[in-house]
């Protein structure tokens, strides 16, 4: 069952699903809460893909992270989270989620995600 999150997130058509391209979104801004503490963290999320035949629409991107911002989530947690939900909406031949969190405690943390789906060959 989608969450309210999910749904707001749109794909559009690839225009150029013939090709291996590669399309980088880095939000610098990303929140969300430590379900330990209740403190805020902040990250740098970066979407690193190459499409296939859709491709994931910015502003329900936006949106989409807006809804972490009151979740209580670990980092290892969200990282694997946004690669799941972007995965399952646009099918990617290749998609690559890294959280960079902000110092907490004297201690940065770098999550790394990735999924490569092995059914999909390689376009022109």
């Amino acid at each position: 069952m989608p969450s309210d999150r999910t749904e707001k997130l749109e794909a559009f058509a690839n225009p150029n699903p013939e090709r291996d391209y590669r399309i980088r979104h880095v939000c610098p801004e990303f929140t969300s809460v430590c379900p330990i503490t209740g403190l805020p963290d902040f990250a740098t999320i970066t979407v690193d893909y190459v499409p296939d035949q859709l491709c994931v629409e910015l502003k329900s991107l936006k949106y989409y992270y807006y809804g972490f911002r009151q979740q209580g989530i670990f980092y290892e947690a969200v990282t694997n989270q946004i690669l799941d939900d972007l995965v399952a909406l646009c099918e990617p031949r290749e998609m690559t989620v890294t959280g960079e969190f902000a110092v907490r405690g004297g201690i940065s943390s770098t999550i790394t995600a990735t999924y490569r789906n092995t059914n999909k060959g390689n376009g022109a």
